[in-house]
């Protein structure tokens, strides 16, 4: 079955992208002030290296699933889970058990493969006994992150872990070769990738990997001047002609609009999660 969706909602209002760089921190670990000691939160380790860790966050009551939280940074050491902090909190305010990971990145000893490990062994920290949905959700190269997951499974390294049933990406680069070709993030994702061959895009780039067996939503604001709009519309053009469901969610707001909890651009991701549980 083939389902082409397009959804335009306008994102309205300041959308304060100067805090949300503000609060990078410079612990290339991306651990910041009392985040892993909020009430309700547990700090959980899932190997040795100080960047190996993730904030869940459990609400009161009953749960409507994962949401697991990817931040973005352009798999760079400088930008760390700070930027998803108040994603998991405002998605745990909303009933949703939300789960802020923390990975390796590339000056930290990140990069392709051993970040991909990490985002694999971070959901499998976490989901293996999760009940209901379990999406993950992720910014810029998060996005990317949180999108490769949903194919993660049907690649040797990664066979065994939970699988997930929804991808929601904000801003997320999709098309690796085309953020090579375009030097996005001042050469990020061949510094993210390395010396890539076709193995290599095979297993991590998500443009190569659709059809996913989940349904896909790439929220995008076009007046992105980081991460183009046309990584969105390629993809998703691209898993529809495969057969996938996969929507593009149109906002406006650049692109921290997305992960600023007070925009329109966020209230757009919200209802994508509302359509979901």
């Amino acid at each position: 079955m083939r389902l082409s969706r397009r959804m335009a909602i306008a994102a309205t209002g300041a959308l304060g992208v100067a805090p949300a760089l503000a609060a990078c921190s410079d612990d290339p670990s991306g651990r910041v002030g009392d985040v892993a000691d909020a009430t309700g939160t547990e700090r959980i380790t899932y190997g040795d290296d100080p960047s190996q860790w993730v904030d869940l966050h459990v609400p009161e009551g009953a749960s409507r699933g994962l949401v697991v939280v990817l931040h973005g940074g352009f798999w760079k050491a400088q930008y760390g889970a700070d930027y998803g902090a108040p994603l998991a909190e405002d998605l745990v305010a909303r009933g949703w058990t939300a789960a802020n990971v923390e990975y390796r990145r590339v000056g930290n000893g990140g990069g392709f493969p051993a970040t991909l490990d990490d985002v694999h062994a971070a959901i499998g920290a976490v989901a293996a006994d999760a009940t209901g949905p379990v999406v993950t959700l992720g910014h810029s190269a998060g996005g990317h992150l949180a999108t490769w997951a949903g194919a993660r499974l049907r690649l040797d390294r990664w066979a065994d872990g939970p699988a997930l049933t929804h991808v929601v990406s904000q801003a997320g680069v999709l098309d690796l070769r085309a953020a090579v070709a375009d030097d996005l993030g001042d050469g990020a994702a061949l510094a993210f990738l390395g010396d890539p061959d076709a193995a290599t895009y095979e297993q991590a780039d998500p443009l190569t990997q659709v059809p996913l067996d989940v349904p896909v939503w790439a929220v995008h604001a076009r007046d992105d001047d980081t991460v183009p709009f046309s990584q969105a519309e390629t993809y998703v053009d691209a898993a529809t002609a495969a057969g996938a469901e996969a929507t593009l969610v149109e906002v406006t707001g650049g692109h921290f609009g997305v992960i600023e909890t007070d925009s329109a651009a966020w209230a757009a991701c919200m209802e994508v999660l509302d359509s979901i549980g």
